[in-house]
């Protein structure tokens, strides 16, 4: 397994976690670890998307509102709402990492992670709200 997807795998895993506990995310990570080895690439990966996803939840969060008609985000399973700040998170702040890849790897997990129909959520959400952001990087390049 890559050690990409491994990362994302994990930042799933305890952003998901941080969504029952009150912990700090560097406390989630170390417990996390204590109980699973990765290579340092992964772990280094990971620790990044969960910090960065963690500390823009509510940005993350409105733009996922915004993009999911009929379905407020309290009724979105925790995988799935966890899944798409993670996937959020990639579109907005990892220029390096091209958005369909990033939607693929959200697709996989929600499959791995989710229900059955999490990945067909997961993809509807996603490719509109990167639409719109293709869109508002667009006019912002022409004007």
């Amino acid at each position: 397994m890559h050690a990409r997807r491994k990362a994302r795998e994990v930042a799933l895993q305890v952003l998901y976690s941080l969504n029952f506990v009150s912990l700090d995310v560097q406390r989630a990570l170390d417990l996390f670890w204590g109980n699973f080895a990765a290579p340092k690439e992964a772990k280094e990966f990971a620790a990044s998307l969960v910090e960065g996803t963690w500390s823009h939840k509510n940005e993350l969060d409105q733009l996922i509102a915004d993009c999911s008609d009929n379905w407020s985000l309290s009724r979105m399973s925790k995988v799935d709402i966890s899944v798409l700040r993670l996937a959020v998170y990639e579109f907005l702040y990892c220029p390096d990492i091209p958005p369909k890849v990033t939607l693929n790897e959200a697709i996989d997990l929600g499959k791995i992670f989710g229900s059955e129909n999490s990945g067909s959520f997961i993809n509807g959400i996603l490719d509109a709200l990167n639409l719109k952001l293709e869109k508002k990087n667009a006019t912002n390049t022409l004007n």
